[in-house]
């Protein structure tokens, strides 16, 4: 059972953190290697939040949220070791923890549109040249 203490998750509220900071500044130091991973894929993965979320430009997505999802995208189509299921659990609890009452809901759709659209299944080995 996960724990707010897991390591995995902490490294994952550091990335939202800093993510949501670079947000403001991009001038800001990059720290963790997560973060660092998103930024280098920010188009590719800013692609994919626009079609998974069709109705929302990026400049309207919630700052946090946008993080949130930004992390959760990479770790989806990009570094794809750790099942969707997880992903998805885990940026929902992170939307709980730190977004609005909506953003639960709201990255849940997304992700969910997201897997369903790009046919995403962490449980068998599949081609990363997925194109975008």
């Amino acid at each position: 059972m996960k724990t707010s203490k897991d390591p995995r998750h902490l490294k994952r509220v550091r990335a939202i953190k800093e993510l949501f900071a670079w947000n403001f500044s991009q001038n800001n130091q990059l720290n963790n290697h997560l973060t660092k991973k998103v930024v280098d894929n920010l188009a590719k993965i800013d692609s994919y939040i626009l079609r998974a979320a069709p109705n929302r430009p990026i400049k309207q997505i919630n700052r946090i949220d946008l993080a949130i999802l930004r992390l959760a995208v990479l770790e989806l189509v990009i570094e794809t070791g750790t099942p969707y299921k997880v992903i998805v659990d885990e940026a929902v609890e992170l939307a709980k923890e730190y977004g609005s009452d909506s953003s639960p809901g709201f990255v849940n759709g997304a992700l969910g549109y997201l897997i369903e659209m790009e046919s995403i299944d962490h449980g068998t080995k599949r081609d990363n040249s997925s194109n975008c």
